[in-house]
Formats: structure tokens, C-alpha cells, sequence
């Protein structure tokens, strides 16, 4: 059928019909409504439309869209969406392409979002099934992955999300060679260990979201002790995104003034104000947050869009984000563990060699080998 129609508009060209005057796209999806016969064609439904099309449009040039930034999330679930709204509330994009398994569920979000187009600055989105709809992204941003079931140990759910990620990494490197990766899904760390691995992208191009957010939470609760906006407090959880992650209560400060020094003690658990309970809370709060509506979804999403945002727009802006650590506090393994990082074009361009002391230096390395206890048996 192709064939037919270039031939056919080959005869019309010579003959002097002009198909952009005609306002006639020469798709066979749209232009036919029947096999060829000869040179009967069925134009009824397009002709129609293009008659006003063209009563209402003066045709000046034909431009080709020109993208300069393209992000492509895997996974449309709670966390995938939060993601996507987020980043196009910030207008980081020209084009958002989403990918998931479950087609009538992406379809239907997709849809939904289109149709706030009046709203906002809203930019191309595209879905499919199919990784080519990601190709020339920037960004592709991981959410999707197996879920922990019941009783299930963490290396069992590793090694299934192992079996997940050989697909999807390789179809990301496929269409996307020069992209940076941002793995979401859990076990965040060492599923972008398992990214790093897959793709063969040099480690500045893998980012785990890590203690992106588990850090907010600590500014946040911070600020809610001491009635100061978030923003205005200065403090740090690094390491495992998990239950052994580690406030470094060594560099909290509130404008320059460290904490330790108006309280020695503070984040100990000689503590007499029990400023410690703030990180306890960091780490229950998901916990909390899933009993009450099922799941977590809108803090992830703001916190992928913030790092998004650095890496777009190359502010090299410094974010706790997974990356390899190995040479740093005594580490010898191949960990991904969150680190102060500027966040550029390229990725990770820096490591800030935070000075941490003895007690907080020890749990860095205890929250790496509780890691490595797991990756050291993942088998690809």
C-alpha cells in the first residue's frame, strides 16, 4: 500500500497538485478509507475537515518541532503520576513520554493529563507499551518495579526486580544512549546498583533519589520543633534510604549556628530534649503515611521534580542522592549510598566530602555493609 501511495502522489506531483494547498496528510490511516482501485480513493472524512482547516488558516511555513527537553517516566502508578505532575507544574519539559505494562491504565492517565492543556503550559505527552516512545530523552525517571510481597525477604525482591530492570535498562540505553537514569523504585539504593550494572553508563549518569527526600522530612520536622520555615533549616540525612540512614547532626545549623553548640548532646541519646526522636520520625513517617492512605506518593514526586529541575536546567544545586561511594569513609565495595551531590547536566558532577565525626563516619559504613550483605549475592 505504501508503495501505491507514493507512486500515486509521485503521478499528482507531476501533474501539478499541490498537497499542502489540498491540506491533505498523506497517512493512509487518515487519507484512506479503502484498498486502492485504480485511482479511486476515499477522501470524504478528511476533505471535510480540511475544507475547514483551510476557510480557516492561512498557510505561511511548515515548521518541524524542535525538542530541547524530553523526560520519559517507567511506571504509571501513584508514584509515576506524582512525578509527572510535579515536573510539568514546574515546566521543566517539551515532551513527557510515560511507559507501563498496564495500557488501559496509562492510556487513561495520559488522557486525563491532556485535558488540562487549558490549564497549564501543558507539553507534549506521549504513552506506549513500547520503549521507542522514550527515544532522545534527557531523563528517564524509574518507578515501576515488583513490589515486596508478604514474608518476602529484601533479596528475593531484588533479584525479581533484577529480572524487571534487564528489560527495561536495556531498552532505555537503546533509545535513550546519552540519558541520565533516576531510579525511584525500592529498594532505591541498590536497584540503581542494578542500574549502574545494566546500562554500562559511567556512575554520574545512574541517580538513586536516596535521602532526597528523607531529608526534606528532617529539615521539615526540624522546622516544625523550633517554628522555623524548612527552608531556613540546614541539615542532612545521608547513607541507606531506609532504617540506616544517618542524620548528620554534626552540621545542623539554623543560619550558620550549629545546634551542637547550643546543645552538645543533641541527637544523642544523653539528649535531655531528645532531639534524636526527629530522625526516628523521619524513618517511621513512611510507614505511617502508607497505614493511613495506602501508599506515599506526593513528597517522592516533589522530590523527583527537584532533581529533575538540576539537571535540566544545570543549576548544580547540591542533593543527598545514590550514588557509588567506594574510596569514601573506608568503603571498599561497589555501594550506592546517598552523598551530597551536585546536580548539573551531566549528572553527578561532584561528591561534597562531607567531614563527618567518629560515631556518624561508623554508621555510614554500617548502613554500606548492610547493603553489600544483599548485592554481594544478586545474581545477573
Amino acid at each position: 500500500m505504501a508503495a501505491g501511495i507514493l507512486r500515486a502522489s509521485r503521478r499528482m506531483g507531476s501533474a501539478g497538485v499541490d498537497f499542502r494547498v489540498l491540506c491533505i496528510a498523506l497517512r493512509p490511516s487518515q487519507v484512506f478509507r479503502a484498498p486502492l482501485n485504480g485511482a479511486w480513493w476515499s477522501l470524504a472524512t478528511t476533505a471535510n475537515m480540511a475544507t475547514v482547516k483551510g476557510e480557516l488558516l492561512q498557510h505561511i511555513s511548515s515548521e518541524e518541532p524542535v525538542l530541547h527537553s524530553k523526560v520519559s517516566i517507567i511506571g504509571t502508578g501513584s508514584v509515576g503520576m506524582t512525578c509527572a505532575i510535579s515536573i510539568i507544574a514546574k515546566g521543566l519539559v517539551d515532551e513527557l513520554a510515560l511507559v507501563d505494562s498496564d495500557e488501559e491504565k496509562m492510556k487513561g492517565e495520559t488522557m486525563d493529563l491532556q485535558h488540562g492543556t487549558v490549564f497549564m503550559n501543558m507539553p507534549k505527552i506521549v504513552c506506549s507499551k513500547d520503549f521507542l516512545v522514550t527515544a532522545n530523552s534527557k531523563v528517564v525517571v524509574i518507578t515501576a518495579g515488583a513490589r515486596q510481597a508478604k514474608d518476602e525477604t529484601r533479596l528475593n525482591l531484588v533479584q525479581r526486580n533484577v529480572a524487571i530492570f534487564k528489560v527495561m535498562i536495556a531498552d532505555i540505553v537503546k533509545h535513550s544512549p546519552r540519558c541520565k537514569i533516576i531510579i525511584v523504585t525500592n529498594p532505591v539504593d541498590i536497584l540503581t546498583y542494578v542500574a549502574w550494572k545494566l546500562s554500562g553508563f559511567p556512575e554520574n549518569r545512574v541517580i538513586g533519589s536516596g535521602c532526597n527526600l528523607d531529608t526534606a522530612r528532617f529539615r521539615y520536622m526540624l522546622g516544625q520543633k523550633l517554628g522555623i520555615h524548612a527552608e531556613s533549616c540546614n541539615g542532612w540525612v545521608l547513607g541507606e534510604h531506609g532504617d540506616s540512614s544517618v542524620p548528620i547532626w554534626s552540621g545542623v545549623n539554623i543560619a550558620g549556628m550549629p545546634l551542637k553548640d547550643v546543645n552538645s548532646a543533641i541527637g544523642t541519646n544523653s539528649d535531655p530534649e531528645q532531639w534524636g526522636d526527629i530522625h526516628k520520625d523521619v524513618i517511621s513517617s513512611a510507614y505511617r503515611i502508607i497505614k493511613l492512605k495506602g501508599y506515599t506518593s506526593w513528597a517522592i514526586g516533589l522530590s523527583v521534580a527537584d532533581i529533575t529541575e538540576s539537571i535540566l536546567k544545570n543549576l548544580r544545586k547540591t542533593h543527598p542522592v545514590s550514588t557509588k561511594i567506594k574510596g569514601l569513609y573506608g568503603i571498599e565495595e561497589d555501594v550506592f549510598l546517598s552523598m551530597p551531590c551536585i546536580l548539573g547536566e551531566s549528572g553527578i558532577s561532584d561528591i561534597i566530602k562531607v567531614k563527618l565525626n567518629t560515631v556518624e563516619e561508623a554508621q555510614i559504613r554500617k548502613s554500606a555493609n548492610t547493603l553489600w550483605e544483599i548485592q554481594k549475592d544478586i545474581k545477573f
